[in-house]
């Protein structure tokens, strides 16, 4: 399973940006997708994930402004960010949970990150 991010870049607050990732390869299951991101000197943490059925969970510091969603046909999340600050600058990484083949138990896979950097 690869995943393919796109979408970032640099904006200045309050303005947008949309984020998507799109996972090929052999594709058995795929479950929860989502997005981390990890800004210098700190943690990588949630930022949104959504389910193969479309329940969707966000981070504190972004409800409200981001919003996931994903098209199942074909295997994409996306990230809508609105009213962007400069605390959102950071490297955003595509995740999801998938199994390759069938009796293959699911795992984690990464994308290659994607830098968005908001400018005051």
């Amino acid at each position: 399973v690869q995943l393919q991010a796109s979408g970032g870049g640099s904006v200045q607050a309050g303005g947008s940006l949309r984020l998507s990732c799109a996972a090929s390869g052999s594709i058995f299951r795929l479950n929860d997708m989502g997005w981390y991101r990890q800004a210098p000197g700190k943690q990588r943490e949630l930022v949104a994930s959504i389910t193969s059925g479309g329940s969707t969970s966000y981070g504190d510091s972004v409800k409200g402004r981001f919003t996931i969603s994903r098209d199942n046909e074909k295997n994409t999340v996306y990230l809508q960010m609105d009213s962007l600050k400069p605390e959102d600058t950071a490297v955003y990484f595509c995740n999801a949970n998938a199994a390759p083949f069938i009796r293959f138990s699911p795992r984690d896979y990464w994308g290659q990150g994607t830098l968005v950097t908001v400018s005051s």
